[in-house]
């Protein structure tokens, strides 16, 4: 029994890995930068650019080591992050999470059938209900490391999901999201994306 939660801690990232203390006045003034394409606070004006404002910090900071180290592939950031330390980085994740998210509309031919799929999942097909990780509000588990869909971009959110069903990203503990994008369809895809860019 130990050994299996040993083993289901290390698959999902809690392994209580300390990592630097990120200081958030430090962040903004390093976060120049990010500005022209995620927004001076982290919402970004252009859908296809993540809004960073409220992510979980763990998250963050896991997004940038990786994008940094060439673990995760985003051509937009190919060598911007090269300049930066750990502690600038957590400095980053810091700043950004103190940010608020503005929220998007969700288009009225989207929100049932995005509801739907956020709160309870397809269990002929299955695919878990997004609640189970990013929680019923969508500020996802910062301890357990996962993002914050609330008010992000459908188009962002649609692409991500989209890599993860064709392998293009593969940065997900356990390949959770692999699998479960794995399992949708389009449609599916579009209305979950749209729906999660106005859940507050």
């Amino acid at each position: 029994m130990n050994k299996l939660l040993i083993s289901l801690l290390v698959s999902i990232g809690i392994t209580g890995v300390a990592h630097a203390a990120g200081d958030a006045n430090q962040g903004k003034a390093k976060s120049a930068m990010c500005a022209a394409c995620h927004g001076a606070d982290g919402n970004s004006a252009i859908a296809n650019f993540p809004k960073l404002a409220g992510q979980n910090e763990k998250y963050l900071l896991k997004q940038m080591k990786e994008i940094k180290d060439g673990g995760r592939q985003v051509v937009e950031m190919t060598g911007l992050l090269n300049g930066f330390n750990d502690q600038d980085l957590a400095d980053l994740a810091a700043y950004f999470a103190k940010q608020t998210t503005v929220l998007g509309q969700v288009p009225k031919d989207k929100v049932e059938a995005g509801q739907k799929l956020y709160r309870t999942g397809v269990a002929d097909k299955g695919v878990a209900a997004c609640t189970a990780c990013h929680s019923p509000t969508g500020i996802g588990n910062d301890s357990a490391g996962f993002p914050a869909l609330s008010g992000q971009h459908a188009a962002y959110v649609a692409k991500q999901l989209k890599d993860f069903r064709a392998g293009s990203r593969s940065n997900d503990p356990g390949s959770m999201m692999r699998d479960i994008a794995g399992k949708m369809s389009d449609a599916e895809i579009e209305a979950v994306s749209a729906y999660v860019q106005g859940l507050h």
